[in-house]
């Protein structure tokens, strides 16, 4: 999905979700995004952004964070300047996971949870997690550099049994089966 044939630009991912119960360990969730090269588009990632990160050159960063959730709405949200990456660089994945910091815990877990990506005025994705209630992170997004150089979007949800470090390593890898 793109706007038009100029592509898509610059997105914002935003995250929610309600706080824990009282006396509860808080639900700590993150947006991560991994890049990739045009020599490796299903390789190592080039770069990870997440919370206490940017990426090199600024295009990717995040604009708030939260540890808990609490806030009104959307509490975390992650800036992507695709328009602006580098031509060396034809894939972008996005995703959310859950720190495991106290025991496990899955998306069923965590009630009011959602991400929103939109560009500008236009919702490209809404999604509530209830396909993937059983995992720990998950993918939601990838934006590809075409031929003609412009960057397209995709929905890509895909559930992983993995902490925040491991699925930042996994979340680009090639869809199995």
């Amino acid at each position: 999905m793109s706007n038009g044939n100029k592509g898509v630009g610059k997105v914002e991912v935003r995250l929610k979700w309600d706080p824990s119960s009282l006396g509860q360990p808080p639900h700590h969730l993150d947006i991560i995004a991994t890049t990739y090269s045009a020599d490796a588009p299903y390789g190592r990632p080039v770069y990870i952004v997440h919370f206490d990160s940017r990426s090199p050159d600024g295009t990717i960063n995040m604009s708030r964070h939260s540890q808990t959730g609490q806030g009104f709405g959307y509490v975390e949200a992650m800036t992507l300047e695709l328009d602006r990456l580098a031509p060396s660089f034809a894939r972008v994945v996005v995703g959310v996971a859950i720190h495991q910091d106290t025991g496990p815990k899955f998306f069923g877990d965590i009630s009011n949870a959602g991400v929103l990506v939109v560009e500008g005025y236009t919702e490209l994705l809404k999604d509530d997690f209830a396909r993937i209630a059983e995992y720990t992170a998950a993918t939601f997004a990838e934006f590809t550099r075409n031929a003609s150089g412009t960057w397209e979007f995709r929905e890509s949800i895909q559930g992983f049994d993995s902490e925040p470090v491991v699925f930042s390593a996994e979340m680009g890898s090639a869809p199995q089966g």
